[in-house]
């Protein structure tokens, strides 16, 4: 069993998502650790990509200013070392199966083993397709984190079967971003995953209030928050990590009362 169980044996999780390197990987450390110190059980680390299909326009700008801003691969497993001095909650990388074909698979997965990277998430990985990565995966203990989206429908008994560490629920159609209201039929998407494993499932994608988030943890294992992130750093900048930490305590304690 990898690290990623300690983020929901406390009861609901509350997971964040950071890219990588925006607007420096300086700012993304003292917001992961904001973050960390201010309740998030789990952080989703994004490696920026030129080409984030599943991103909506705040995380594609994220993508772009980290990566106008130099960062790459090799530096974003240098930071994580860095990091892992002092951060002890699970945490996954998040991006896209072009990154770690490109990087070599063998060497990234190796390297996410050495780094302390518990698991990973690849959006554009379509579940018949896993074998790429997983037999590798599993050499070096780092859980292929499986996604379980509205149209999955009748293979979500089959994804839920087979998945590791945790499910992404992912909450509605189209791309990242905040949403006012979600409407999809979770409770009944996640009814059908809790037959078939014994895996956590949180819901990602839209959640950017407490009320939401509270919701959604009600339904599932937990909420996944990154564009209500995100569009702090677009703001603020390098003085965005106080207000990720405000902003994580109000979302954690929305999820625990």
């Amino acid at each position: 069993m990898s690290n990623i169980y300690k983020a929901f044996e406390n009861g609901k999780a509350f997971i964040a998502f950071i890219t990588c390197g925006d607007p420096d990987l300086e700012t993304t450390a003292r917001a992961v650790r904001a973050a960390a110190e201010n309740g998030a059980d789990l952080i989703e680390l994004g490696i920026p990509f030129s080409d984030p299909t599943a991103e909506g326009p705040v995380i594609q700008g994220a993508n772009l200013r980290a990566l106008s801003a130099g960062v790459t691969t090799d530096k974003i497993f240098d930071f994580v070392k860095e990091l892992r001095a002092d951060v002890k909650i699970p945490m996954v990388f998040m991006t896209y199966a072009n990154v770690v074909y490109s990087y070599g698979a063998q060497r990234f997965i190796s390297a996410c083993n050495k780094v302390g990277i518990d698991g990973l998430i690849l959006p554009d990985l379509p579940f018949e397709e896993k074998d790429e990565f997983l037999p590798v995966c599993e050499q070096f203990g780092v859980d292929l984190i499986s996604l379980i989206a509205p149209t999955s429908e009748n293979r979500i008994a089959m994804i839920a079967k087979e998945a590791k560490g945790f499910i992404y629920l992912v909450s509605s159609l189209g791309v990242t971003g905040t949403r006012s209201e979600i409407t999809t039929d979770l409770a009944s998407i996640v009814r059908v995953i809790r037959e078939n494993t014994d895996v956590p499932c949180a819901i990602g994608f839209g959640i950017s209030t407490p009320e939401q988030a509270k919701k959604m943890a009600g339904i599932s294992d937990g909420a996944i928050v990154g564009s209500a992130i995100i569009k702090l750093l677009e703001k603020y900048g390098q003085n965005a990590p106080r207000y990720i930490g405000e902003y994580v305590k109000s979302m954690k304690n929305a999820i625990i009362t």
